[in-house]
């Protein structure tokens, strides 16, 4: 009877009990506090400890949810629903990128808004700003045949590799698929070092302008999330080194996949309304 209880006879998994949600919860609430004392002129210790505590909690659960998998616990139907719960995790980012260009588009498309009139005195009516050599705000845009076309291609590249990898754990080649993520993490690094270098040329700046802070917002928040897949496709890695990924066994690559796929097809968009169909008159490089 014991052991029917431990190793109870369906495929849905019961986990275990576990410390992290709640302690999460606590130094999600730890950062909220630290936040708002920082941002009203305070220390910033409480903020940093509440970060750092979310960034374990993550890193100590994972490691659990790993387990787990190694172990057997995720099945057939357990991998099924973590399936579920990627694509709508992967349908919540595309929400987000969504309100980041409404918000571009806004701004673009009307910007001598009768209703919006500081918009109006702003901007000048016009999208992107004319840019003058004495307007310290806007003083032009990217040229986007320049280092967006290169972290396009990186990008772009960066889609192949990944997609190898896929295919190399499917056909059980772990030495093609090791090579290919070796690949995919290095183009990952290399268009955030390049994203970096863009930014500290840029011809504007986030605060006092609409244009920066729709420029940052958007392409920024992409940019966070090349480093976050980056930093999930080197796990795999890791774990592709410890002999984790099987061909019928692999969700976690699979998900990092994915995720790496939201991400090229995101920047498409950024590459194609933002840098080329907003670039008005590039800033000379």
């Amino acid at each position: 009877m014991a052991d029917a209880h431990a190793k109870p006879q369906h495929d849905y998994h019961l986990v275990n009990p576990s410390p992290w949600p709640i302690l999460g919860a606590f130094f999600g609430l730890v950062l909220t506090i630290g936040a708002v004392i920082w941002m009203r002129g305070g220390t910033s210790l409480i903020t940093i400890a509440g970060f750092l505590g979310i960034i374990y909690v993550m890193i100590v659960w994972w490691r659990d949810i790993i387990n787990e998998a190694q172990t057997g616990d995720h099945t057939k139907v357990v991998q099924l629903h973590l399936r579920y719960g990627m694509i709508l995790f992967i349908a919540s980012e595309v929400m987000f990128f969504v309100a980041w260009f409404w918000a571009y588009f806004d701004a673009a498309l009307f910007p001598g808004e009768v209703h919006q009139y500081m918009r109006t005195e702003l901007l000048g009516g016009v999208w992107p700003p004319k840019a003058t050599a004495d307007t310290a705000a806007f003083k032009g845009t990217f040229d986007p045949w320049h280092l967006p076309l290169l972290n396009t291609l990186i990008l772009l590249t960066s889609g192949t590799t990944v997609t190898w990898a896929h295919h190399a754990i499917l056909e059980g080649d772990r030495k093609a698929a090791k090579q290919a993520l070796w690949l995919t993490v290095a183009l990952g690094a290399l268009f955030t070092c390049v994203q970096a270098y863009e930014y500290a040329h840029a011809g504007f700046t986030f605060g006092g302008h609409i244009y920066g802070a729709s420029f940052f917002m958007a392409t920024g928040f992409h940019g966070v999330h090349v480093l976050i897949g980056t930093i999930f496709l080197a796990v795999c890695l890791y774990r592709l080194y410890l002999g984790h990924f099987t061909p019928d066994h692999h969700f976690g690559f699979e998900a990092a996949a994915w995720y790496w796929h939201f991400v090229d097809v995101v920047w498409l968009f950024l590459f194609i309304w933002i840098y080329v169909w907003g670039a008005g008159t590039p800033l000379a490089h």
